[in-house]
């Protein structure tokens, strides 16, 4: 059942997430080779506790051991943060989750580390901008295959990349995920109709090679089948008439980027040219 969300409702879970993008923006200014999961994972859960009221919304959530989840290269999700250290070259997603006041926000982004391989920044860029692409379609009248054609025909039918199935966006508010459920594939006029008040988080997962996936041993981590790098980037989001109301924000990430010499930037200055990525 779809629970549509009041204005206070949606307040809420924008403060919530809100709370994600600043502590997403702190890990932002201190990732760099030598530093680890472990590291930026404790960081962000202080942080996180010093706001009052609020607490990570991951940890304990199914048993996950972590506030952040961390997931390098060809982990596409859910990788559990370890003392393994970041090197130059590594593409690390982070996904951050955070509950307060009862409702929770929900952001992820993926950092390069240091010297990446243009064809993997494209990667990045191509997975960031096939967000918004879906972003634009999350209005009144629209159908949820909108989001979904949009974020698949821009990653997989124009780029070649591999968009994850077993995985997908959800709904959120008191709970983490909630119905419905949002695909990064799907066709256009299909699902159910996009009315005011729906809250999801938008979630591209688009692989550099195949689109398969596998679990590994740890009951978590999502691996690329054949082990390229994926790509991970998400809202949390309300449906609006016109134009969709974003809740979450980058905007702590890529301020810390810009005094960050060991992360490059991802995200595009101006829309009007991401179709010549």
């Amino acid at each position: 059942m779809i629970y549509y969300k009041t204005a206070e409702e949606i307040e809420l879970i924008r403060a919530s997430s809100q709370l994600v993008g600043k502590t997403l923006g702190l890990v932002a200014s201190m990732l760099k080779p030598g530093i680890t999961g472990l590291e930026i994972d404790k960081a962000a859960e202080a942080f996180i506790r010093s706001h009052k009221g609020a607490i990570p919304g991951f940890k304990g959530y199914g048993d996950f051991p972590a506030t952040l989840c961390v997931s390098l290269n060809a982990c596409v999700v859910h990788g559990i943060p370890n003392k393994k250290e970041f090197v130059d070259g590594d593409v690390v997603s982070v996904d951050c989750g955070v509950l307060m006041n009862g409702y929770y926000g929900d952001c992820a982004y993926t950092f390069p580390v240091g010297d990446v391989p243009e064809k993997v920044m494209k990667l990045l860029r191509v997975t960031n901008e096939s967000l918004y692409r879906g972003i634009d379609n999350a209005i009144v009248g629209k159908r949820l295959g909108d989001i979904s054609y949009a974020i698949q025909d821009y990653a997989e039918k124009k780029h070649k990349y591999g968009i994850v199935r077993k995985l997908v966006g959800h709904g959120i508010g008191k709970n983490l995920h909630e119905e419905p459920e949002v695909p990064n594939y799907g066709k256009r006029g299909r699902g159910i109709k996009l009315k005011e008040g729906l809250v999801i988080a938008i979630e591209p997962m688009v692989n550099m090679g195949t689109k398969d996936v596998e679990q590994s041993k740890d009951g978590w981590t999502i691996l690329t089948k054949d082990r390229k790098p994926s790509a991970h980037y998400e809202h949390t989001i309300t449906v609006k008439k016109g134009k969709a109301d974003i809740l979450s924000t980058h905007k702590y990430v890529e301020e810390a980027i810009k005094n960050n010499i060991n992360i490059k930037e991802v995200s595009l200055k101006n829309r009007i040219f991401a179709d010549q990525i």
